[in-house]
């Protein structure tokens, strides 16, 4: 089978990390038949600076017409003078939208060999995490007008978060339709509480679920959220909320599981492309030394076989590969612990590579 995968390696540590996870993904194609073809284009930090834009137009009708788009990291502090227009985030936010990509899942799940790295109490950790994000994607205050204006003497800004019931009936789906593959729980967030937006969230998010009558529904307040993924992480299977909650909750997931620099996501629309990357950032103070951890993107790569490619046997053997290198003792700095070893960006990617 022949895939053609828009690479977006982008800025900081992405150089680096997205190097390893093509070196995986040619080992997969090699062991299992399949061809894939890359196609490289220039995104963030990187396209500004080389044509003054953060997202050119080619880059983009690339994304647009490739199987799906591999992403390292965008951005940095270089890039955070530039108008807001183009900055490194504003060639995300551009290519969703283009792509269509209204959910983001974000993984948030503990691997047991790196249970000591979580902040949480080891009797909290010993009951385990494994929840779901689901994020809708394109909608809410981000995508919502933004005005800043003058009134009475002094500057007003105003940032409008907006959705429609479509908009909330197709990310209420793809989350019900997640759940009937993991623990069919689903708890919907949001702040009825106070906002209209979030009483037609809930409203439409009961209508749906009662074509789910196989999966559990339960409506949590987002404060109220914030506070059980700390006490509690264990009572979430899939979380889904809107744009700017889930923003600030999948982060708050990720740090519990003990390292961001381990975490995948996957943005998916209606078909089966979508865009793949890590959860962290760029983190330009170690770009170009050879320490980031390439995990996070590896393990992106594998949900893209998933879910884009429906490629399930290759995206378990990236998985069991991954499993085997930290049961193996390796670990990059990010989640290094006495007596284990201590290896690169680069030698990570070596150690998988051998257990595929």
């Amino acid at each position: 089978m022949n895939k053609t995968i828009t690479v977006i390696k982008g800025d900081g540590i992405g150089p680096e990390i997205v190097t390893e996870a093509l070196r995986v993904l040619d080992k997969i194609a090699q062991k299992y038949g399949h061809s894939f073809t890359y196609q490289q284009i220039d995104a963030g930090g990187c396209a500004i600076d080389k044509y003054g834009t953060s997202l050119p137009e080619e880059s983009l009708q690339k994304c647009l017409d490739c199987d799906s788009v591999l992403l390292g990291a965008v951005g940095g502090p270089k890039w955070d003078g530039v108008d807001k227009n183009i900055r490194p985030e504003a060639a995300l936010l551009g290519i969703r939208s283009a792509m269509g990509l209204y959910a983001n899942l974000r993984p948030a799940k503990l691997f047991p060999q790196l249970s000591g790295a979580s902040p949480l109490k080891p009797e909290i950790v010993a009951r385990g995490i494994d929840l779901l994000m689901v994020r809708e994607l394109i909608g809410g205050a981000y995508f919502g007008d933004h005005i800043t204006e003058e009134k009475n003497g002094e500057k007003v800004a105003t940032d409008l978060m907006t959705y429609s019931e479509h908009e909330i009936e197709r990310i209420a789906r793809t989350a019900f339709n997640t759940a009937r593959k993991r623990g069919k729980r689903v708890i919907s967030v949001d702040k009825a509480n106070v906002l209209d937006s979030s009483r037609l969230w809930r409203a439409v998010v009961h209508r749906v679920a009662a074509e789910y009558p196989d999966v559990t529904c339960t409506d949590m307040l987002v404060d109220n959220t914030a506070m059980q993924l700390v006490k509690d992480p264990s009572q979430f299977d899939v979380v889904v909320t809107e744009n700017l909650f889930g923003d600030i909750l999948s982060d708050e997931a990720s740090m519990i599981t003990g390292s961001i620099g381990m975490i995948p996501s996957s943005s998916l629309g209606e078909g089966t492309r979508g865009m793949y990357e890590p959860i962290h950032g760029s983190a330009p103070d170690i770009a170009g030394k050879n320490l980031a951890n390439p995990i996070g993107t590896i393990l992106s790569a594998a949900m893209m076989l998933k879910y884009s490619f429906d490629m399930d046997a290759e995206s378990e053997a990236i998985e069991a590969a991954v499993n085997k290198a930290l049961d193996d003792g390796y670990r990059t700095g990010d989640i290094m612990s006495e007596g284990m070893t201590q290896v690169t960006c680069s030698e990570m990617g070596d150690k998988i590579l051998e257990n595929i």
